[in-house]
């Protein structure tokens, strides 16, 4: 039933989680931040699985970047428009295999595939129980050859909990029982599970993959996101320096809306 209400919430709101990462300025720091991570460790073209990659916003900046792409997504509307954006860039040469189901089982490919795995936004707060969680994570990490990388991103519990006091929000009984579990049953948004940071490490606290940095992708723009969307470029420019000295903080990354999570297998 949850992967049939994350389907459809999907299903429904595929166009805006299209436009979604670059439809304003906030929303920009996640995608321009992820991106400047990703081509800071991955120099050279590479095999990239993107897990949970929805309508293909990652799965395309790649591509023109000369990687090979998989996509992997649960929501047949999302591939949807993954399939006709990746014709109208001319990247089906980039773009190997786009396959629906769900990351929680990747048995169709053999261990040690990819050279690097991404999956990013909310793909994994989706996976609501903690068991299948560990399952898909054994499953990024299966798939990751040795000495690949593997990025995942997450919403962050406190962000989350912090927003709704800013916009005050009135149905505060749903973000109690997210605070005491970071359990969300679905309504405004899809069924989600948010983390801490240390429960973050913990679920991916394993001895084939090393922990090389974590990112606070809004960043301490995060408690301020009506504000950074009425920048204009020069503004935006000034601050994604100071951005870029101060998303790795760990309190950043804790209170970032979203935080990235970059390994290595060993």
């Amino acid at each position: 039933m949850s992967k049939e209400k994350i389907r459809d919430y999907y299903n429904k709101n595929a166009e805006y989680e299209w436009k979604r990462l670059i439809q304003d300025n906030y929303h920009r720091l996640e995608f321009d931040t992820t991106m400047h991570f990703i081509k800071r460790y991955i120099k050279t073209e590479k095999l990239i699985l993107d897990a949970g990659g929805g309508p293909g916003r990652y799965t395309i900046e790649l591509a023109k970047l000369g990687h090979e792409l998989v996509l992997f997504d649960l929501t047949p509307k999302l591939l949807d428009i993954a399939k006709q954006r990746i014709i109208n860039e001319k990247l089906e040469n980039n773009i190997s295999e786009i396959m629906q189901g769900s990351f929680t089982d990747l048995s169709i490919y053999e261990n040690n595939h990819f050279d690097a795995v991404i999956c990013l936004g909310a793909a994994l707060n989706h996976v609501l129980s903690k068991k299948e969680r560990k399952k898909a994570i054994s499953e990024l990490i299966r798939v990751t050859k040795s000495q690949g990388l593997l990025f995942v991103s997450v919403i962050s519990k406190l962000a989350v909990l912090i927003d709704p006091f800013l916009r005050q929000n009135q149905d505060m009984n749903l973000f109690k029982k997210a605070l005491e579990s970071g359990d969300y049953k679905g309504g405004a948004f899809a069924p989600s599970h948010f983390y801490t940071v240390d429960e973050f490490k913990e679920e991916f606290s394993c001895k084939k993959i090393d922990l090389l940095q974590l990112v606070g992708l809004e960043g301490l723009a995060s408690l301020k996101n009506h504000r950074v969307n009425k920048w204009n470029k020069e503004i935006y420019n000034d601050w994604w320096k100071i951005h870029l000295k101060t998303c790795t903080h760990p309190a950043v990354a804790e209170t970032s809306s979203h935080f990235l999570g970059i390994f290595k297998k060993k």
